[in-house]
């Protein structure tokens, strides 16, 4: 008889459908949410760049080189030297000259030959509205016929097909905007009277296919007239005249010779779409390679010596470089943390199995096998299970997140399918390396830490002080290291390690006096929660480290909000402003308060153009009625005051310059003018007397770092009317309040302007990682004490069912696993807060949240810190004690509805 032997991977598949699924489940999503980081990162970086490239002007963001027509040889030469042919043969040595990554969007790109100044126009029907003359820019450009469409008349043409320095006769094209803006037609005829005399005859009138485009817009006055101003000294009067675009077939750019100085240029467009946050360095080398390297040494042999490159690329990619730097390692934190919290779970998914299948493995192990053996088959059982899962992850990240690289995504998904793969084995081939009959019991109230564990333990110490020390004094820069972005989940491990040694110690201490409790309840659970596995620690450093992270991450939100929140209130004062340049109509602020959300008006008058009598200083002075306004500042908290402190003493009624009025200033303001009295003089020429009395950082009606707030009631009446509302309430309408206004001043709304802040792709990247990163925390917060609950359903099952068969009610039941379930949920709670709000605090001086918040390094708010958000630390904790006392209960009510004898089997060493 031949011997048949069950493969062990099928069998073991079998065995336990249930385990195999779960495991599949937890690998493929944490593989998916390792995949989509990278990809994520790449995605919105990029997104970022293009944007920051995109919103430079066309010149900043265009590579414009400049040469002079060919001069000291002959004419001919210098002919030649502006003939389509010969330029476009320069243009393809620039674009040659244009290394990688940078890519030139042709389409976009032009050339040819120009005038460099503009040349008057006499024409007498051309408009003036001073009385000086138009003046014309004359291009002969390449590729007109492709970027524009005739609307009347025909593109200028070349008689004969050649010009040379001696043609006096030229056709142009004019576009619908200087046309219509410059009383030009079709037949129209322009006399340049220049050094030499040149007539332009205007023969059709065109219309850009893409007037946003690079190729109108390098040198916009081609597609749009100019009304310029000539200089004058100041206080002189500054005559205006218009400034427009003459468009020349490619083949007159000889005949512009000889007329004015002429240049040759080639625009070169950047392909924004081709720009990648990866190769920032190299879009910088290569456009220092065009304008002082490599680049610009070939540009010049091969078209002109003295040609130039002139480009805003540079400071484009400078200022972007420093937004990332300064955001992208917060970025790196929050995913550190997360992924840190990811590889805790599955190692613990790993040693929960290894425990699981204690007896298991070393029944095998006492019949013979092999470490080796037996953990090439752990292996082989787990990789059957993990890879396809890890590659069903890495392909919906990659179905998730198109159009980023590959490579990084598909390394974090074979590292947790690896991690995954080896947790069971490795853990196995620890704990039974040595063949044992028995391994004792282990329980968590009695076991003693080894040597190597407290070196283990003191080395992770060191190297988390350590880095929180650094991430403080270095702060959260691009060069702090890979061990600083550990620093939150290096803190929440102390805390982890910290509480495992602490956790025996109340269990020991409560045991005797639990004896004396009536019932057998609490004694039992009690005992229950020593007795728990010394190994049942690892879901702790898992929960903590998700607490810590998922603290960290929500406080770093919070202060994002509240920068934001802060700087819209400073800029608009309130919730919302209506401003005017003069007096607001009187009958404006009673229409306001019945506006939807509306609850409090109150009116300023502001005083621009105030100033001290001898015209040295000036500042405005806000006029207010002090118990409305004071009530204001309260509620907004921009530098509350009592009200009765600005109201204006007995007889200082309209203006009395003989009263002197109690003011507010800001610090500057105090500083200058000390609390002497001082005058100012108002825009109505009158002058009030003013003491300092009041002194705050910030108020409502008017921001900067110089104010005076005074009772407007003293003032004289023409003083300070009311040019400024500002309005509180919920949900403000903005639509309804423009309408309500019309067009007597400008409407500014609180969560408009908050919205301003943010205007990269980079800070709502950040923002949309940091969400990720707490929501992961919290998944896998739940998901590890799920598993540690799971790890041990069986065995609590099995002993309540024995407890019932002694007496022991269902709501006993019920009681005894939530007490038991509480001496590991409650630390784990109280400790998660702690190590959260711990966490927070001493990484709080090297976080500055400033540039992921707002739009500007110029914070109106300073530096917005890192603080501890009470959210975000009690809701974790909350919902994992609700949820461990919910699956205790949910179990006991499952078991006692299954009974006992579905519970016990003979030979169950449960």
């Amino acid at each position: 008889m031949n011997r048949v032997t069950a493969p062990w991977v099928r069998t073991r598949l079998r065995a336990a459908p249930g385990a195999a699924v779960a495991l599949a489940v937890l690998v493929a999503l944490t593989a998916c949410l390792a995949a989509a980081f990278p990809r994520a990162l790449d995605r919105y970086t990029d997104a970022g760049l293009r944007r920051a490239v995109e919103r430079a002007s066309t010149g900043e963001r265009s590579v414009r080189v400049d040469a002079d027509p060919v001069l000291g040889g002959s004419v001919a030469e210098a002919e030649d030297s502006v003939r389509p042919e010969s330029l476009a043969d320069a243009y393809r040595s620039v674009l040659g000259s244009v290394e990688r990554p940078l890519v030139v969007d042709e389409r976009q790109s032009s050339y040819g030959v120009r005038v460099t100044d503009s040349l008057p126009a006499p024409e007498k029907w051309l408009p003036r509205p001073d009385g000086l003359p138009a003046e014309m820019v004359l291009a002969a450009q390449e590729g007109l016929a492709d970027h524009a469409r005739p609307t009347s008349g025909r593109l200028p043409r070349v008689a004969g097909g050649r010009t040379d320095f001696t043609t006096a006769d030229v056709e142009a094209a004019v576009t619908e905007e200087t046309a219509r803006a410059l009383h030009i037609e079709v037949g129209s005829v322009l006399h340049l009277p220049a050094q030499r005399a040149l007539t332009v005859h205007v023969t059709g009138i065109v219309t850009p296919e893409r007037p946003d485009s690079a190729y109108w817009s390098v040198d916009s006055v081609l597609r749009t007239p100019s009304l310029r101003r000539t200089p004058a000294p100041p206080g002189a009067p500054s005559p205006t005249y218009w400034v427009g675009g003459l468009l020349l077939a490619p083949e007159a750019g000889p005949a512009l010779l000889g007329t004015a100085q002429v240049g040759r240029y080639w625009h070169l467009a950047t392909d924004t779409g081709s720009v990648r946050s990866r190769d920032l360095d190299g879009l910088g080398s290569a456009v220092a390679s065009l304008e002082s390297g490599p680049g610009l040494e070939r540009l010049r042999t091969a078209i002109d010596p003295m040609a130039e490159v002139t480009t805003g690329l540079d400071d484009v990619f400078t200022a972007y470089g420093r937004l990332r730097g300064d955001i992208g390692p917060l970025v790196v934190v929050a995913a550190s943390g997360a992924g840190t919290v990811a590889a805790v779970v599955l190692l613990m998914a790993g040693g929960l199995a290894a425990d699981r299948r204690r007896t298991e493995l070393a029944l095998l192990r006492a019949r013979g096998a092999s470490v080796r053996g037996l953990t090439g088959r752990l292996l082989a059982e787990t990789a059957v299970v993990a890879v396809p899962a890890g590659a069903l992850g890495f392909g919906a990240a990659l179905l998730a997140l198109p159009g980023a690289r590959l490579w990084p995504a598909l390394w974090a998904a074979a590292a947790v399918t690896a991690v995954a793969c080896l947790a069971l084995p490795l853990r196995a081939a620890a704990a039974h390396r040595t063949v044992r009959v028995h391994g004792g019991r282990r329980d968590v109230a009695s076991a003693r830490a080894s040597r190597r564990r407290t070196v283990a333990e003191l080395t992770v110490v060191v190297l988390a002080l350590g880095a929180v020390e650094t991430l403080r004094r270095r702060g959260a820069t691009e060069g702090a290291g890979d061990l600083v972005a550990l620093a939150p989940v290096l803190v929440g491990v102390i805390a982890a390690l910290v509480l495992v040694r602490l956790y025996p110690l109340p269990l020991r201490a409560l045991a005797r006096p639990a004896r004396r409790l009536r019932g057998a309840v609490g004694h039992l659970a009690l005992a229950r929660a020593g007795r728990t596995s010394a190994s049942a620690v690892l879901p702790l450093l898992a929960l903590l480290t998700a607490f810590t992270v998922a603290a960290f991450g929500g406080s770093v939100l919070s202060g994002v909000a509240d920068a934001r929140d802060r700087a819209a209130l400073l800029a608009v004062g309130a919730d919302a402003r209506v401003e005017a340049d003069d007096a607001l109509p009187s009958g404006l602020s009673d229409r306001l308060r019945g506006a939807s959300g509306a609850r409090e008006v109150t009116e300023v008058g502001i005083d621009y153009q105030a100033g001290t009598p001898n015209g040295r200083q000036s500042l405005p002075v806000a006029g207010v009625d002090p118990d409305a306004y004071a009530a204001l500042a309260a509620r907004t908290g921009l530098g509350a005051f009592p009200g009765g402190r600005l109201t204006r003493p007995d007889g200082a009624e309209g203006g009395s310059e003989d009263a002197v009025l109690p003011a507010l200033a800001s610090p500057a303001v105090a500083e200058r003018f000390g609390d002497e009295p001082f005058g100012m003089r108002l825009a109505d020429g009158s002058v009030a007397t003013l003491r300092i009395v009041l002194v705050r950082e910030d108020t409502p009606a008017v921001y900067g770092d110089d104010f005076l707030v005074v009772d407007r009631a003293g003032l004289s009446a023409g003083a300070a009317p009311p040019n400024v509302l500002l309005l509180s309430g919920d949900d403000l309408d903005g639509g309804a309040l423009r309408r309500a206004v019309d067009d007597a001043g400008t409407v500014r709304l609180r969560a408009e302007e908050r919205g301003t802040y943010v205007d990269s792709p980079l800070q709502t990247g950040a923002e949309r990682i940091y969400t990720a990163a707490v929501a992961a925390g919290a998944g896998y917060a739940a998901l590890a004490l799920l598993l540690s609950l799971a790890g041990t359903a069986a065995e609590r099952a099995a002993l309540l069912a024995r407890l019932r068969t002694m007496g022991l009610t269902r709501a006993q039941g019920r009681r005894l696993l939530v007490l038991e379930s509480l001496p590991q949920a409650l630390p784990a709670a109280l400790g998660g807060i702690l190590t959260g709000w711990a966490a927070v605090r001493l990484l709080a001086p090297g976080v500055d949240l400033t540039t992921i918040a707002l739009s500007t390094t110029a914070s109106p708010v300073g530096r917005a810190e890192l603080r501890a958000d009470p959210w975000s630390l009690a809701v974790p904790a909350v919902a994992m004690l609700v949820l461990a006392v919910g699956v205790a209960a949910l179990q006991a009510w499952w078991s006692g509805r299954r009974g006992a004898v579905a519970e016990l089997r003979a030979g169950d060493a449960r």
